[in-house]
């Protein structure tokens, strides 16, 4: 399937992809695949318009009825799930088993969501006045905006909308510059499903095209009451004061900096596959990328070259060949950063294995690395600061505590995990006094988080919560209702005022 194909497939234009200024590059070669006409800032005042204007029917509208459009999205991503994983892969250089998999991830918020349309249920609570009653109840919360990053370009769109949609709030959304195309592919799936849903209002989703100014309209603007954003923590330093300064709710995805600990008496051949995947998958550009290895010095020696073993054995090329495992940085900025973080931390002493370029001559547009694993005797600066790209430090520790220690030394708390068989470290990492992180595992990596759970991080990871359990809150506003059926007026408190 050609490009043309798979955009038609997509319900894309592929003649209008290409009559803009926007250019939008796939890290596989570095080939301009599509130009698209950025959005201006009259262009997005209008897509947010078209959003706000659609909230009052949506809002009236049922929330099972709600959950009918996202079940028959769903639909369209069953159908086209080979396709837009494609493109995935495609624009964003993941391996196509990853792409397909970030649609999977998509159809299962919608299944999430559909029941979640009959479960938006708040608390009868008891009232200390006789004859009344209280409740709280939630309610859509407005039209939202919604800030992507490249390396989950729609999945983690998908856990937005989804809730969003059930909830009763349109959606604007402004995807990363580097992944524009599978945004305009999911407004057209959605576009599908609106058809056969029958009276959707018009705006449900707008997507606007552009870079950071683009997404700063959305920030800034008092209509979009949440603006839910993906990213580093420097764009969370900018976006959550901005919109905290305008009274609007935020919900940051930001930074992470992952840890496993190794105990000595975890099972080594779980341990080797979990690292693998982890630090590897996604060329070490997912945001629970596995980026540092706290292992007992017991076990140390052996693992880390078992891990060396692993790690020579890893295909690295073309992400749409099957038998690929590590695909391209997404452009040339990741691998400038990754090569000067290895020479950072060589100067500080670790030993470096792996990380030069791969492919260079057959790609020089672009970057295919050999994923790296440096040990290091210490946590330096350059270990405590994310850098986006496949680097898995490897530091040793002697006692329990001194890794919970290493572990939590860092400004970032996303995914977090543990190799033991020893019942009394896996709950001690499990509790208050272990871990500081939003997602906390057990003898798996910290990576391939399902959607049943909520999704977010502590710390300088934002504290945002996205995806399941009860994360459908933040799209909604509560009220607490007190209702007299009484011929009484009873004050609180047992206060008197007055005759009464």
């Amino acid at each position: 399937m050609n490009l043309d194909e798979l955009y038609g497939a997509l319900g894309l234009d592929p003649a209008a992809l290409r009559r803009g200024d926007f250019p939008v590059t796939s890290p596989i070669d570095g080939a301009t695949i599509a130009r698209l006409a950025a959005d201006s800032d009259a262009d997005t005042e209008a897509k947010i318009a078209r959003g706000a204007g659609a909230f009052p029917a949506w809002r009236d509208t049922p929330a099972p009825r709600r959950g009918e459009l996202v079940r028959l999205l769903g639909d369209e991503l069953r159908a086209h799930k080979d396709a837009l994983g494609r493109l995935v892969t495609v624009e964003n250089g993941k391996i196509l088993a990853e792409g397909t998999g970030e649609v999977q991830e998509m159809i299962d918020i919608c299944d999430f969501a559909v029941g979640l349309s009959r479960q938006l249920y708040g608390l009868t609570i008891a009232s200390e006045r006789p004859g009344h009653r209280m409740m709280e109840t939630w309610h859509p919360l407005g039209p939202i905006g919604v800030i992507t990053a490249f390396n989950f370009p729609v999945a983690v769109w998908s856990w937005n909308f989804a809730l969003a949609m059930v909830c009763g709030d349109p959606v604007v959304w402004k995807p990363s510059e580097k992944t524009p195309l599978v945004a305009l592919a999911c407004q057209a799936l959605l576009a599908r499903a609106c058809e056969k849903f029958g009276d959707a209002p018009d705006g449900l989703l707008e997507v606007v095209v552009g870079g950071r100014e683009t997404g700063t309209l959305l920030v800034d603007d008092e209509r979009l009451k949440l603006v839910s954003a993906t990213g580093s923590t420097a764009m969370g330093r900018v976006v959550g004061p901005r919109v905290h300064a305008r009274f609007g709710r935020t919900l940051l995805e930001l930074g992470g900096n992952n840890a496993m600990i190794v105990a000595p008496s975890a099972d080594l051949d779980l341990a080797v596959r979990a690292i693998l995947f982890a630090a590897v998958g996604t060329a070490g550009q997912r945001c629970t990328t596995l980026r540092r290895l706290i292992v007992h010095d017991a076990v140390r020696e052996r693992l880390v070259d078992r891990l060396k073993t692993a790690y020579e054995g890893i295909r690295i090329g073309d992400p749409l060949e099957p038998e690929t495992l590590v695909g391209p940085l997404i452009d040339r900025a990741a691998f400038d950063s990754m090569q000067a973080t290895l020479g950072r931390v060589a100067a500080d002493g670790g030993r470096v294995f792996g990380g030069e370029r791969s492919l260079g001559d057959r790609h020089p547009d672009a970057y295919y690395v050999k994923p790296a694993i440096v040990e290091m005797e210490a946590q330096t600066e350059d270990v405590r600061t994310e850098t986006f790209a496949p680097i898995l430090y490897a530091i040793g520790y002697e006692d329990f505590a001194e890794a919970i220690r290493i572990h939590n030394d860092v400004p970032q708390g996303l995914a977090s995990s543990i190799f033991t068989n020893d019942v009394r470290e896996a709950e001690t990492f499990t509790s208050a006094a272990g871990s500081d992180c939003g997602l906390v595992n057990v003898n798996i990596g910290p990576s391939g988080a399902e959607i049943g759970g909520a999704f977010g991080g502590e710390k300088e990871t934002g504290g945002g919560r996205e995806s399941g359990s009860d994360a459908w809150r933040a799209y909604m506003r509560r009220a607490t209702n007190t209702i007299n059926y009484s011929r009484a007026l009873p004050l609180a408190q047992g206060i008197t005022f007055g005759e009464g």
